[in-house]
Formats: C-alpha cells, structure tokens, sequence
C-alpha cells in the first residue's frame, strides 16, 4: 500500500494515497457536474430543452437554466429577424425566363419555437423557407409580364411576401419583408429592350428637334410680322413736313461745292466766294 508522511504537532502519521486520489476525482466529477447543470441563453434566443432527445417542457427563455448534466442538452434557437438572401426563377405572364434574387426577413415565434424543434429541426431555412420562396417566385411571377415584373416592382415584392407568410407561418416562421435585389432576363429579352429603348430615345430626339425647329419658324415668323407692321407704321406716318424737318435737324449748314455729273462738273465754291 502506498502512503505518504504528513507532519504533525505529534510526528508524523501515515496518509492513503489512494483516498487522497478518489477525493479529488470526486471533486472534479462535481465541479464539472455544477458547472454542466446551468447553461447560459442570451438575448434574442429560447432554449429547447431535451433529454436524451425527447424535448422536455416549453421553451427557456434568457438567463441561466437548469439542466441535468449528460442526460439533458439545451438547444438555443434565435428569435432575432434574421435575413436569408436567394435567387429564383421562373415564367413571366407572356413566357419570358426570369430570374429574381430576393432578401427575406424572418424570425421564430418564440411561442412556436419548441413545435418549430419537434417538427423541422433547427435547418429550418433549408427545409421551410427555401422551397417556400421558390415556390412563391413561381407563383407570382407568372401572373405578370416582364415589363409589369419591373415597373410593379413594389407590388410583386408584396404578393411573393404575402404567399410565403401562408407557407411558413403554421411553423412559426413570421416572415416580416421581402426585398427584390435584381432581375435577370434571358439575353434575347435583354437585348430587345435595350433596341426599344434606344428607339424610345431616337423617337425622343426627333420629336424634340421637331419642337425646336417649329419654335424656331414661329419667331422668325413674329419677327417678320414686327419689321413689316414698324415699316408699316413708319410708312404711314411720314410727311414730307416731317421729312423737311428731319432734314434740317441734321443739315450743318454747308451747301455742297461741287455740282453736276460724271460728264460735266461745276465748281461752285469760286462763286460762292
């Protein structure tokens, strides 16, 4: 038997080894077994409690609980609004091939949670809400033309909303939003919409071209018709007492010296000297 000496007030006594050994693996056995009763849940999450893989009660809600160590595990399952990002695809109203990628906003009714647990698991996105959104996509996309899937881009985000909430809310899924991040076409519909609106464009510029030479025409055309009605004015208001007038305001007082034609001139300054 191994021992060891301890010393005392009185000598030394002899100690079992293998007492001392079993004490401190008891010590430890407890020390795991106090810290492994209480599991921590944080805010934004319930705990679902099961024992040996049967779930146990309702859902724990934040704060320390109880559990009995190796026999029961706590699952936490968030409650927070969680976004799933995907892409689906199908049939516009007049067969055009579509594809939309969308963002959901959802979270786990916390009430529901520990029947969510039992009946899908905690791959619930995976199991529920992705073919739920695809089978949404294709629903609602269907109903308009790819024309109408972009300039009613607000009321089909809602009605692809509004047929997934009738799919994953008897799981306890809330979904909250739906938001269309893009639209892909196939290449053919691609293009023909960029040939319309180029043509848009053309049919823009010539009508404006249009507009401008029309503006142009009817100023020159008022211009013309203001120059005709002042010379008209002006016509009509001459006389010759006003013309006599006008001529000697600007006479200098000077009579021409010279007087005659190409042929025959004479110069009259000699007698007016």
């Amino acid at each position: 038997m191994n021992y060891f000496m301890k010393k005392d007030a009185n000598g030394y006594e002899d100690v079992d080894v293998k007492k001392v050994v079993k004490l401190i693996i008891l010590v430890v056995i407890a020390i795991i077994f106090l810290f492994g009763s209480f599991r921590s849940i944080d805010a934004g999450q319930v705990g679902i409690k099961t024992r040996f893989g049967k779930v146990i009660g309702n859902q724990l809600n934040e704060g320390l609980n109880f559990k009995l160590p190796l026999i029961e595990k706590i699952t936490k399952i968030s409650i927070k609004t969680n976004m799933y990002p995907t892409t689906g695809a199908g049939a516009s109203k007049d067969l055009q091939d579509v594809s939309i990628s969308v963002a959901v906003n959802y979270n786990v009714d916390a009430t529901k949670a520990v029947s969510l647990f039992k009946n899908v698991g905690t791959e619930y996105e995976t199991i529920v809400i992705a073919p739920a959104v695809q089978e949404a996509i294709k629903s609602v996309v269907s109903s308009y033309t790819a024309e109408e899937l972009i300039t009613k881009r607000a009321e089909v985000s809602s009605k692809i909303s509004s047929v997934l909430e009738s799919k994953t809310e008897k799981y306890g899924l809330n979904v909250q939003t739906i938001n269309i991040t893009n639209f892909n076409f196939s290449a053919t519909y691609t293009q023909a919409i960029e040939a319309k609106q180029v043509a848009e464009m053309e049919v823009a510029t010539a009508k404006n071209s249009l507009e401008r030479a029309r503006v142009e025409a009817e100023r020159k055309v008022v211009e013309a018709q203001g120059t005709a009605d002042a010379n008209k004015l002006l016509e009509t208001s001459l006389t010759s007492e006003i013309i006599q007038k006008s001529f000697i305001e600007k006479w200098d007082g000077k009579l021409p010296v010279v007087y005659g034609n190409s042929n025959s001139m004479l110069d009259l300054s000699s007698l007016i000297k």
